[in-house]
């Protein structure tokens, strides 16, 4: 029997979708109004899934209260209120697109984890744009 917990958390953050191999003209092509060199942001809206056998002894798949620390102490805190390019390591040779974002937080989280946990990112950059990941 294999069941799904979710926890959703939310942060803002500013980035800018910006290839520096290419021209400022293609950039702006490809990219529009997100490759505007002052940045912009997002409202983020991050759910995580995991999936796994509920334990006997607690009923729990995972302990929400757990979940929703690792989330806060390796992600949120880390990426709340901040310029993702210029902030965030990660991304400091990665563009920010809502896609890497999701792939950074998976792996961020998948260290964390166990792996006998399957482990979901759904990334909501707007209410109808958004991301899912799951590992290779």
């Amino acid at each position: 029997m294999k069941v799904s917990v979710f926890r959703k958390e939310h942060f803002n953050a500013a980035h800018r979708l910006h290839n520096p191999s290419w021209s400022d003209e293609k950039n702006k092509a490809v990219f529009g109004l997100c490759n505007n060199p002052n940045y912009h942001g997002h409202n983020y809206e991050l759910i995580v899934r995991l999936s796994g056998e509920p334990n006997p002894d607690t009923g729990f798949v995972y302990d929400m209260k757990r979940l929703s620390d690792l989330i806060r102490a390796n992600v949120t805190s880390k990426f709340d209120h901040k310029n993702l390019n210029l902030d965030i390591d990660e991304f400091m040779n990665l563009n920010p697109t809502a896609e890497n974002i999701a792939v950074v937080i998976y792996n961020i989280l998948r260290e964390k984890i166990e792996v006998k946990f399957d482990l979901k990112i759904t990334l909501y950059e707007t209410e109808r744009n958004f991301v899912e990941y799951y590992g290779n």
